[in-house]
């Protein structure tokens, strides 16, 4: 039986951090995650995503194993770190001589089958493991919050700030380097963004979620909107919708909470998909 949509919001200090930081993730991947589907690397976000989560299992591991702690030991620290990696490999990919599909599937089956088989010799509740890679978390700490939002903030600045430059590079880097742009920075920056922003909220909701929001927001906007200029808040927005309204319908209808933003993030996909065909017509 569903539950009433007033008792969410009357327990609200219990859901606030989780459901905002679904909004924020969300709002984050949406925007950056335009760049990924402009060039055409839909399957990094996978690949990112799934190495983060990596990292965090290994984290644990290694605070448990080694008794580290501070950054030594922080989960964020070490999802950044294996993301990043996921970055560079794939940006050395073509001085490597290495097909950046089959890059990219190695990196995901090593990220997905690693976090799994570490995952199984932490000393921790399978819901923890399940939690980083499916998003199945129903509470988020404030500090992960906190710093889910503070990164939030600081990459759409930056994105904002160098939004041309990026736009440039992700779409035509032959014409952005002919007007003298410094296309291989903006390239290794833009990859840094996204490893960083995909690395924090992998941390805060799990890898699930976040392969859905850098992803199918961007391709929602970019089938109703005809600019760039309207496609990246539009995609932003979509993927704040995403993120709250999945954490909402997991409430009401007792569904684990990734699942149901990812399907929530699926659905308006789909209705972008519609209203497209309803405008051709």
């Amino acid at each position: 039986m569903a539950q009433p949509v007033s008792e969410f919001f009357a327990a609200w200090e219990l859901f606030r951090e989780p459901a905002l930081a679904g909004a924020v993730a969300g709002l984050l991947l949406g925007w950056v995650g335009l760049y990924v589907a402009l060039r055409r690397m839909v399957f990094l976000s996978a690949a990112m995503t799934q190495t983060a989560g990596l990292g965090v299992m290994l984290a644990q591991w290694a605070a448990a194993t080694f008794a580290l702690t501070g950054l030594l030991a922080s989960p964020t620290l070490w999802a950044v770190a294996f993301s990043g990696g996921a970055a560079a490999a794939l940006a050395g990919s073509e001085r490597l001589r290495i097909g950046r599909d089959q890059l990219l599937g190695g990196l995901y089956l090593m990220g997905a089958a690693g976090a799994i088989l570490v995952g199984s010799k932490v000393a921790i509740d399978a819901h923890d493991v399940e939690t980083v890679l499916f998003g199945s978390a129903v509470a988020v700490a404030p500090e992960d919050f906190q710093r889910l939002l503070t990164t939030a903030i600081l990459l759409l600045c930056l994105h904002l700030w160098l939004r041309r430059g990026f736009i440039a590079v992700s779409f035509d880097a032959e014409g952005a380097a002919a007007r003298g742009l410094p296309v291989g920075l903006l390239k290794v920056v833009l990859l840094a963004t996204i490893a960083l922003a995909v690395s924090v909220a992998t941390r805060t909701i799990g890898a699930l979620p976040v392969f859905a929001f850098s992803t199918l927001p961007a391709l929602a906007a970019s089938r109703v909107c005809r600019s760039l200029g309207t496609t990246l808040p539009l995609a932003a927005l979509l993927g704040a919708v995403a993120g709250f309204g999945g954490y909402l319908a997991a409430f009401v209808w007792e569904l684990p909470v990734g699942a149901s933003q990812t399907a929530v993030a699926l659905s308006l996909w789909a209705c972008a998909e519609l209203v497209r065909l309803a405008l051709r017509r």
